[in-house]
């Protein structure tokens, strides 16, 4: 579980109802006419933008804002390097053996195709091609909660206008103001909060998954051409720290003598 979007989201709802309480109860808040109005009009104007699938999809790596393992990238450059010195002293065929323990679709399919005797440049091309694919349909997903996170706001301020029009036909009767122009106010308040409390920021979050995803991809599709051409491990090493910052260039060489 990814422990900063959840502290995130705690945070910021809990402030809130703080604010609430402290003025008033939390249930002049509640409306569901103008949450309907707000969340179902989002939902069909994203719909309209984008095809149904599209949006489906999106929902289904929602999960990845909040259920993430980390993996550092010393830990898959280890593993190439692992790889590497198993490759040159018994024979790429040897690799066949390390394929079990490797969770990684992506990981795994580079091994395979090294030890089906795939040529480098080959091999790389065609992880590269995996690779871009990955990044539109990661850009996808986070450039519909980005479009979700435009609409709520504009719902908001049609459903305020829908409880202004409402007020105003009725200001004959006073009783009816309050409620009206709550509901005016209301939907505003749902957007903006939907908006920028959850669409918004879950769609930054999977942006960041992206790339962390992508980096380690883009590290093992390097790393096996580098294998597969027979190159030298600790040059390898040295080629792979370009892609990630210094403070994960720890040399697995290092390592191993200590």
């Amino acid at each position: 579980m990814d422990l900063s979007t959840i502290v995130g989201i705690v945070a910021a709802f809990g402030l809130m109802i703080m604010a609430i309480m402290s003025g008033s109860g939390i249930t002049i808040f509640i409306d569901f006419a103008a949450l309907i109005v707000v969340s179902g009009g989002t939902v069909g104007a994203t719909l309209v933008h984008y095809p149904f699938k599209e949006v489906s999809r999106a929902f289904g790596v929602l999960k990845k804002a909040f259920f993430h393992k980390e993996e550092k990238p010393s830990d898959t450059i280890d593993a190439l390097i692992r790889y590497s010195n198993k490759a040159r002293k018994e024979g790429i065929l040897s690799l066949q053996s390390v394929i079990p323990e490797i969770k990684d679709p992506f990981f795994i399919k580079g091994v395979q195709m090294a030890v089906d005797g795939q040529e480098p440049e080959a091999m790389k091309e065609m992880l590269d091609r995996e690779i871009e694919y990955i990044i539109e349909r990661h850009e996808e997903g986070a450039e519909i909660f980005v479009a979700m996170g435009t609409y709520a706001p504009a719902m908001g301020m049609i459903g305020t206008l829908i409880g202004l029009v409402q007020m105003l036909q009725t200001m004959n009767d006073p009783s009816t103001i309050g409620p009206a122009m709550a509901m005016a106010l209301l939907t505003t308040f749902y957007g903006a909060v939907m908006a920028n409390v959850f669409f918004l920021p879950v769609s930054g979050k999977l942006r960041n998954r992206s790339q962390s995803e992508v980096l380690k991809k883009t590290l093992i599709s390097e790393g096996m051409k580098s294998i597969l051409a027979g190159e030298n491990p600790r040059i390898m090493e040295q080629k792979l720290h370009a892609f990630v910052a210094p403070k994960y260039r720890a040399s697995f060489f290092n390592k191993k003598k200590g």
